[in-house]
């Protein structure tokens, strides 16, 4: 036979679980120490200082394409 179980009991226990989960996401997320975080922001400015130096410039000219803007 079944157990018979308290649905508001039930409801409350999912509540406290989905609370510490959420908890123990935000301990991760923002529990970081100072040099963990600005370890972080090295990492992201090195990322972004490289993918900018692999950027086409948009001012430059590609000699093998028509100027749009030029008309014959």
């Amino acid at each position: 036979m079944a157990d018979i179980v308290n649905l508001r009991r039930a409801r409350k226990d999912r509540a406290r679980r989905d609370r510490e989960t959420e908890a123990d996401a935000n301990r991760r997320r923002f529990g970081r120490t100072r040099a963990e975080k600005s370890a972080d922001e090295d990492a992201a400015r090195r990322a972004e200082a490289a993918h900018a130096a692999t950027r086409l410039d948009p001012e430059k000219p590609d000699p093998e394409k028509p100027d749009p803007e030029k008309k014959d």
